[in-house]
């Protein structure tokens, strides 16, 4: 029960605000906080139950949905799930108290989009049929469509709204006639069945390419990125942090889940080309960053160069890449979160964006801007930070495969500490803006509060990753 029970808290925090009137703010607050706090605390007795020794999924429950079409509600974890479970909760309850005091209009509705947000990403973490895995998975786009489209900060945030979701959905109808294919053919769509299934070479290619198409616009990959920044931008705060944090996870944890166990033949035939287009989305994109003037809109290029990092140790297909991936996708939550946070806090103060209205925060912000100086050193992976184990694992698994490939791919570790000193260096130095020294304030007691988990995982993952690898490094990842 207890795997059900993190399932479906936030939801019953959801109903729960239903039930409390409008005007009491700090009822309708404190209601979500305690909430995704308990799923919080759930989850890491998830963790402490499981057994990284088994090859098996653990804490499993099958329930009959759809008798007569072999549809079922059938849930289960393994290493990899639990961990994008505990970003998931972990996540939640720092983006409701960042929103705190930030959000005043429509809240209640505000609180419960993010609630049933939190469920329907848990659910597709844990979900093993493929259908119901479907459903979730394009549901997660319509909590975030109306918190784009609401409450983002300027007039195009209708468009970004637009443009996230119909990018997105227009990649996942492939999948969704893979999916009835796979049904009609095995009549089932049992993850564990489809796992025993043996599929003809011809076959595993379209249904890889079907799943590729629905699973990259997610990352996203070079060309269909274009979503990414203009959502960012728009969003507000905790919207860009779960965008960030745990929306583009959605692409990549596809790949590890279903792409690269099902299809293995195909895998290895497609590799070269998932290699040019990554290469080409990390170049790319790190040049973008550099030449931004909007604080989100750097962070959100950098954001699709890691992700396209890490697609190429996904498709190493060795025990290394894939495990330094899953540890990066990990961390980039984490670090990526963070950042966007940082902007927010000064964003409340300066209420722009721009990169040129900024300046000499650290005569100002010390606090602040020590934070910021760590998680900028942590995205462009200094060692003793989780993005530096990460990058060298799946840089290791990506070397057994292709030497030459690992030395462009190279050219990303150079690029984003480029582009993440060079923002650090804007904001922190130079000549203060006069006109907004009236707003200038250090953090106060609740972001202190948002942030220090962050920097504990950072730090933690960075010195100890054997914390998370020992859970990973023991499951089925590729099938053996």
């Amino acid at each position: 029960m207890l795997l059900e029970s993190i399932l479906f808290f936030p939801l019953l925090g959801a109903f729960s605000l239903l039930f409390i009137p409008e005007n009491n703010i700090f009822l309708l607050r404190q209601t979500a906080l305690i909430s995704s706090l308990i799923t919080f605390i759930l989850s890491i007795i998830l963790w402490l139950q499981f057994d990284p020794l088994s090859l098996n999924f653990q804490f499993v429950n099958k329930l009959s949905w759809f008798s007569s079409l072999n549809i079922n509600i059938f849930i289960g974890i393994d290493g990899i799930s639990l961990l994008f479970v505990i970003l998931t909760t972990l996540i939640f309850p720092l983006c409701i108290l960042t929103s705190w005091k930030n959000i005043k209009l429509n809240l209640k509705e505000y609180l419960i989009l993010f609630l049933v947000m939190e469920t329907m990403l848990i659910a597709v973490f844990i979900l093993l049929d493929l259908l119901l895995f479907y459903i979730t998975f394009e549901s997660v786009l319509i909590p975030m469509f109306l918190i784009i489209g609401v409450w983002g900060s300027r007039r195009r945030k209708v468009r970004a709204s637009y443009l996230f979701f119909l990018y997105t959905f227009f990649g996942s109808i492939f999948m969704l006639f893979a999916l009835l294919t796979m049904y009609l053919k095995l009549g089932s769509l049992d993850y564990q069945i489809l796992l025993n299934s043996n599929f003809s070479v011809e076959y595993q290619k379209w249904l890889w390419l079907a799943f590729f198409i629905s699973f990259a616009a997610k990352i996203p990959m070079v060309p269909v990125h274009i979503w990414l920044p203009e959502a960012h931008v728009e969003a507000p705060t905790t919207g860009s942090v779960i965008l960030a944090g745990l929306l583009l996870k959605l692409g990549s944890y596809g790949f590890i889940r279903f792409l690269i166990p099902l299809f293995t033949f195909a895998n290895v035939y497609y590799t070269p080309f998932v290699y040019l287009i990554a290469l080409i989305s990390i170049v790319y994109t790190s040049l973008t960053a550099i030449c931004q003037t909007d604080l989100k809109r750097i962070i959100a290029y950098s954001s699709v160069a890691h992700m396209n990092l890490i697609m190429l140790g996904l498709f190493s297909l060795n025990l290394q890449g894939i495990g330094g991936s899953v540890l990066q996708m990990i961390c980039h939550g984490v670090v990526s979160s963070a950042l966007f946070l940082g902007i927010g806090v000064i964003y409340d103060r300066f209420h722009t964006r721009l990169l040129k209205h900024y300046g000499g925060l650290v005569h100002f912000m010390p606090l602040f801007i020590t934070t910021f100086l760590f998680f900028s050193f942590a995205n462009a992976a200094l060692p003793g930070t989780c993005n530096f184990v990460g990058e060298i694992l799946l840089f290791a698994g990506i070397f057994q495969k292709n030497p030459i490939i690992t030395l462009f791919a190279c050219s990303g570790i150079i690029l984003s500490g480029a582009y993440s000193l060079w923002l650090f260096n804007r904001i922190a130095y130079g000549n203060v803006k006069l006109q907004y020294l009236s707003n200038i304030s250090d953090f106060n007691e609740r972001e202190l509060h948002v942030f220090l988990p962050l920097i504990f995982f950072t730090l933690l993952l960075g010195i100890f990753p054997n914390f998370i690898l020992e859970k990973i490094t023991m499951v089925n990842i590729l099938g053996f």
